[in-house]
Formats: structure tokens, sequence, C-alpha cells
């Protein structure tokens, strides 16, 4: 269930609006919506739910896609629960970006693509995310393309030469 509101600031939170009530472990705030459990991404970035991480920090992580356009096929996901990325803090805004053209960068070592692409849809899942999607085509940020039945094999081989890729670039916060 999700129930939108506008949060009154001076009652339940910070200045930007921000509800820090959440159930189970630490408060985690979240902007625009009001859910009554984490957000899936939340889960894999806390442990509850397994994920293929190539990179974390403190403000955000970027795994794998479970359902992946391409080979490579990175989510970059900030650690606050915010649903719409024009809600975002612009700091926030900022350091997702610098992820996502590092990740970027090593995507275009890993896979050799003609681009990477970087896409913010937000229907799927209302917790922000950074697509970052090694194409040789523009048909090939087409969700309807996407394998929903990827090779867990083929998954951990794409994870690890991004990861590979990554510390090459000299990255400090790749993900073991």
């Amino acid at each position: 269930m999700e129930l939108s509101l506008v949060v009154d600031a001076a009652r339940f939170g910070d200045q930007r609006g921000h509800s820090t009530v959440r159930a189970g472990s630490a408060p985690r705030p979240r902007v625009g919506t009001l859910t009554t459990m984490p957000s899936v991404f939340t889960k894999i970035i806390d442990g509850e739910l397994p994920g293929r991480f190539v990179w974390r920090d403190n403000h955000c992580a970027a795994f794998l896609s479970i359902a992946p356009l391409r080979a490579g096929h990175t989510l970059v996901v900030p650690r606050e629960e915010v649903d719409h990325w024009i809600e975002l803090d612009p700091a926030v805004m900022g350091h997702l970006t610098k992820v996502a053209q590092t990740i970027g960068k090593a995507l275009e070592a890993a896979f050799s693509p003609a681009k990477v692409g970087l896409m913010i849809a937000g229907l799927e899942v209302p917790h922000v995310h950074l697509h970052v999607v090694p194409i040789d085509g523009v048909h090939d940020l087409d969700f309807g393309n996407a394998d929903h039945d990827p090779d867990p094999a083929d998954l951990d081989a794409a994870a690890e030469a991004v990861r590979v890729a990554l510390r090459k670039l000299g990255a400090a916060d790749v993900a073991d």
C-alpha cells in the first residue's frame, strides 16, 4: 500500500519534509510518498535481499539489474528513499551522477559498447535509481527487451567485470 502526502516538516521531519519513521532497523528518510515498508532497493542495500554490488559508499550503492537490458546493466541507487528524482537533494543527485559516470567508464572498458546510456525512469520501483547501460543503439534502452530470466552465472561474470574495470580506473568505493 502506498499513500502520497505532503509532510508537515515542522512536525515530522527536517526542513526538506523528510519523514523519519520506519519500522525495523535505523530510521531512513523518505521523500514524496509514505510506504508501509522499505523499498526493494533498500532491502537490497541493507542486505535483506541479495544483490550483485559493484559500488558502495555512504550516499549510494550500485548493483546489477536482475532484469538486464544488456550485460553490465547497473542501477545506481541513493541510500535515502526518494520516490522521484526531482525531489532529490541536488548534492545527492550530483553524487549519483558522478558515480554513474564512473560506472559508465567501467562499463565502456569491460564491454566495449558504442556508448553507455544513462536513464532515469522510476516507474517500476518507488525509489530513485539511475540505469547505466552499455548500448549499441537506442533499442538497447527498451525495457521491452529486458531479460527477465538471466543466467546467474552471466550476472556474476558481468558484476566481476565491472568491479575489475572500476579497480583499474582507481575507484575507491568498489564493492567486494
